[in-house]
């Protein structure tokens, strides 16, 4: 980003000083919260086994029933800390001239995962899963918002000598999540 000074090209505008133990710690978010999101759930389904089935549920239904706080927290953690890495992506990859689009694109995917927390799923009388409040399209912004927001953020790393190796990767994997996104609706 440039601004104009008496008709002169100002230098972009600097990013702040952000110290080596802190974009230690938003990187460290990014390996953590999937770990953490994963851990979460498996442990959930193994408590949950007459309730819950992971073949025939999504990962969401585990917000219905007596329990349903505790996936209500993993979304929350894993919201704050996707968050998190996605300032810390911004802070560590070379700016370029899209800038914070693709980690803020990564952030509303954070978003996404914090609003599957407030709008959460629910289990009616009879024990069947259902979407009181819109859970459908916190999933909408999580999945959209991670693949694009990877095949956005893949454009600024090919710029940066550190990062250019990952270039590629992050570019395939949001187009497969890009790609795969519609076949969720198709399989749920």
């Amino acid at each position: 980003m440039s601004c104009q000074l008496g008709g002169a090209a100002a230098m972009p505008a600097s990013r702040p000083v952000v110290s080596t133990q802190v974009r230690t710690a938003l990187a460290a978010a990014g390996i953590v919260g999937p770990i953490l999101f994963t851990v979460g759930f498996v442990t959930q389904e193994l408590f949950r086994i007459d309730e819950y089935s992971p073949l025939a549920e999504r990962v969401s239904a585990l917000e219905a029933g007596p329990n349903g706080w505790v996936q209500q927290v993993n979304f929350v953690v894993f919201g704050i800390l996707t968050i998190a890495f996605a300032g810390g992506l911004h802070l560590g990859v070379r700016p370029s001239r899209a800038g914070a689009l693709g980690p803020a694109i990564l952030a509303v995917s954070g978003v996404g995962l914090l609003l599957a927390a407030a709008l959460p799923l629910r289990e009616d009388a009879a024990g069947v899963t259902y979407d009181p409040n819109g859970h459908v399209v916190a999933g909408i912004t999580f999945f959209l918002s991670s693949g694009l927001g990877l095949f956005v953020l893949s454009q600024r790393l090919v710029a940066d000598p550190r990062w250019g190796g990952l270039a590629g990767y992050a570019l395939v994997a949001g187009a497969v999540g890009l790609v795969s996104f519609p076949l969720i609706g198709v399989f749920w």
